[in-house]
Formats: structure tokens, C-alpha cells, sequence
């Protein structure tokens, strides 16, 4: 297993540049991670030229980009909206690449309540689909993640409810559409996150640590101290073979000492499951 971060934690600094990228990098680097996760709202500017310094100031003080979070909204009932985001993801790929991601995360969209579950279901596939057949030979991983609600949005996400995410994932069935299993997002909205895992163990290309302090919501908490089933999911990973990335998401607004807090829990958590 390989670990890496999104700092969650510290979104609202970097975007505001009170924190820098190559600050994050090497607060990584301290922390004895194998690599930093970002968020494409860390960029300056959507150019390649931006994600190819970003790649040159992570690499600087010895560390990598693992992923690329990312918040494409496919379900928006507007056909041009849906065209721009296809454009714009595609365009997020080629940065992903560019900072020498392996990952970049990507999201089916919005629950705008104008789009019903069917219309979402299609235009989620459908756009998924095209983005693989123009995006997927860049070198960077698709990861396909049922999220819960990212600031950036007005709404949830379309496929927050697990029985639309696999809808949507059965029908995009390319290799070059991996997973990112969110630990806590699954532990907010399955039934039974083990069993949620089961279902789609085979395309999991990463995990997302989160927890949450209960089910039914996702309340971000520090790694270990809410009702994520850490060792029961850890352990059906082990089974299963799995020994990719876990990449922390980490979000307990406790700063340093609250990635450091993770990733020793993570860390002991994996050797023990």
C-alpha cells in the first residue's frame, strides 16, 4: 500500500494563497508520504503551462502528484452545460498529465432537481464514455467516485445513492474506468459499505480514507475517531489482493497534526487488517 493526502483541510488557505502547493508538497514530504493528492482548484490557471510548474514545484522537494481531484457535472439538464463539461474535463486530463498525475478523479455530476434518474443515468454514461474514448491514452487513470457534495456545487452528488453509481459504472464498462472508493462516503450512504465494496472491488484503482461521525451523512471527522469500518474494508481489500493507493481525504480542520494523526492511523490500520 501507498499513501497519499488530499488536503481538505487546508482547501480554503492554498486557494487563497496563504498556503502554496510546494508548502503542501513538502509538509507531505515531512509527514513520510509517498506522494500529494490536489485539487484542479489549486490551479492558478487551467494551462498546462501552470500544471507543468505544479508538477516541477511538487517534484522539487521529492515528492509526486498521486490525483487529481476533479468535479464534472454530467447530469446538468442543459445539453451545451453537459458539452462544456466534456470539454473542460477533457481539457482537466491533459493537466492531470501534465503535473504527472496517476489518477484523476472524476464525478457523474450535480442532483439538479430538474434531471430525473433516468436522464441522469444516461447523460452521466454517455459523457463518462466519451471522456474515456478522448481522454483515456493520456497516461492518467480515470477514477470514478460517488461523492457527496463538493463546495463547489448547489446540489449532491446525482450518484451519491450506491444503486445509481453502479447503474452508471455498468454502463461504462472500459478498463480505463477505474473506481475511487470513498470510505466514508460509503459508510454515510450504503446499506453496508463492506458490501458496497464487494460490488465494485474489482475496478477500485484507489481508496479515499474519510470518515464520517454517522450514517446517512457525511460529517467529516479525524481518520479512526468516527464509524468508517477501517479494518473490515481494509481487510477485504487485502483479501482481494489490492495493494494500490489510499489517498487520505483528509478533513478534520486540525491542520498538521491532523494528517499526521491519519496517516499513523491509516498506516497502523492496513499492517493490522
Amino acid at each position: 500500500m501507498k499513501l497519499s493526502c488530499l488536503p481538505v483541510s487546508f482547501f480554503a488557505d492554498i486557494t487563497a494563497g496563504k498556503l502554496t502547493v510546494a508548502d503542501w508538497a513538502r509538509m507531505g514530504a515531512s509527514l513520510n508520504l509517498d506522494a500529494v493528492d490536489l485539487s484542479i482548484l489549486f490551479l492558478p490557471e487551467l494551462t498546462v503551462k501552470a500544471a507543468e510548474a505544479i508538477r516541477y514545484q511538487v517534484k522539487d522537494v521529492g515528492m509526486s502528484v498521486t490525483m487529481l481531484t476533479t468535479y464534472p457535472d454530467f447530469t446538468h439538464p442543459d445539453p451545451q452545460h453537459r458539452a462544456r463539461e466534456l470539454d473542460q474535463e477533457v481539457q482537466a486530463v491533459h493537466l492531470a498529465a501534465a503535473m504527472g498525475a496517476l489518477f484523476i478523479r472524476v464525478t457523474a455530476g450535480q442532483a439538479h432537481p430538474e434531471t430525473s434518474v433516468k436522464d441522469g443515468i444516461n447523460w452521466a454514461a454517455e459523457s463518462l464514455s466519451r471522456l474515456v474514448d478522448t481522454a483515456g491514452n493520456l497516461g492518467v487513470k480515470l477514477a470514478y467516485e460517488n461523492h457527496a457534495k463538493p463546495g463547489a456545487w448547489a446540489y449532491t452528488d446525482f450518484s451519491q445513492p450506491p444503486e445509481i453509481f453502479l447503474e452508471i459504472l455498468s454502463r461504462v464498462s472500459s478498463p480505463l474506468l477505474g473506481v475511487n472508493f470513498d470510505t466514508g462516503n460509503a459508510t454515510a450512504f450504503a446499506a453496508d459499505p463492506v458490501v458496497f465494496l464487494d460490488q465494485v472491488l474489482r475496478r477500485v484503482v484507489s481508496v479515499h480514507a474519510a470518515d464520517t461521525s454517522k450514517r446517512g451523512q457525511l460529517n467529516h471527522v479525524l481518520l479512526g475517531t468516527g464509524v468508517t469500518p477501517f479494518r473490515e474494508l481494509f481487510h477485504h481489500l487485502k483479501l482481494s489482493g489490492w495493494d494500490g493507493w489510499i489517498c487520505m481525504e483528509e478533513a478534520s480542520n486540525q491542520g498538521r497534526p491532523g494528517v499526521e494523526a491519519a496517516a499513523s492511523y491509516v498506516r497502523r490500520t492496513w499492517a493490522e487488517a
